[in-house]
């Protein structure tokens, strides 16, 4: 692991969180892959190392915030300070606010908005010192152009984006870069602009932003 970098994705799935888990696994970074299912989990950590990408999992539950400290202290503990941070984790599915029951919409608000502030809160501290570190956002259309049949993820997207704007204005003066990517369509393997590959290109374009932060791209 010595000069690597250390990513670390929260909500790790076979579309975006393998592509990102890609592209930065063989620009150097070592992939720490946080989620929920252990079998999936097991599945990505193989794929990967077949394609020589180093990648650890760590099994964490994004709706629960104590779930999200303790699996980030130990990335830290057993691989080193996060210098990327990722949040993926989304709940989604078709809700209508006319009839979603209120413990849902507040689970769904767990994985969809807070789960990202929390694990902000519990890597910052270290990038702050450190005077670097990158914390990003997977965002979504519903953020700014609505839809009822998607009224709990819509929310939620509105939320993050909020989330990342003020994070990002806390952080910046630090020298630590919050940002999101809003991703304007559904993601689908075989779409030319909205599939995983495409999608984590964007993420390394603010990768590579040594100056003039940008807060948000929108896809």
């Amino acid at each position: 692991m010595e000069n690597k970098k250390i990513l670390t994705i929260i909500g790790m799935g076979d579309k975006n969180g393998l592509a990102l888990a890609r592209k930065f696994g063989k620009n150097n970074f070592v992939v720490a892959m946080l989620a929920r299912s252990e079998d999936k989990l097991e599945s990505f950590q193989k794929q990967l190392n077949s394609e020589g990408i180093e990648g650890y999992y760590f099994l964490t539950d994004a709706a629960n915030a104590d779930s999200i400290r303790s699996g980030l202290r130990y990335v830290r503990g057993s691989l080193g300070d996060t210098d990327v941070l990722i949040y993926n984790a989304a709940a989604i599915g078709s809700t209508h606010l006319s009839e979603i029951q209120v413990d849902k919409l507040v689970d769904d608000f767990r994985v969809n908005v807070v789960g990202a502030i929390v694990a902000a809160q519990e890597v910052l501290p270290a990038m702050q010192d450190n005077k670097a570190g990158k914390i990003f956002f997977t965002g979504g259309g519903l953020s700014l152009n609505p839809n009822f049949q998607y009224g709990s993820l819509g929310i939620g997207k509105a939320g993050l984006r909020n989330a990342a704007y003020c994070l990002h204005q806390e952080a910046r003066a630090k020298g630590v870069h919050v940002a999101t990517v809003t991703i304007r369509g559904f993601i689908q393997e075989e779409d030319e602009k909205y599939n995983p590959a495409a999608i984590a290109e964007q993420f390394w374009q603010l990768y590579e932003q040594r100056e003039d932060f940008s807060i948000e791209i929108e896809y």
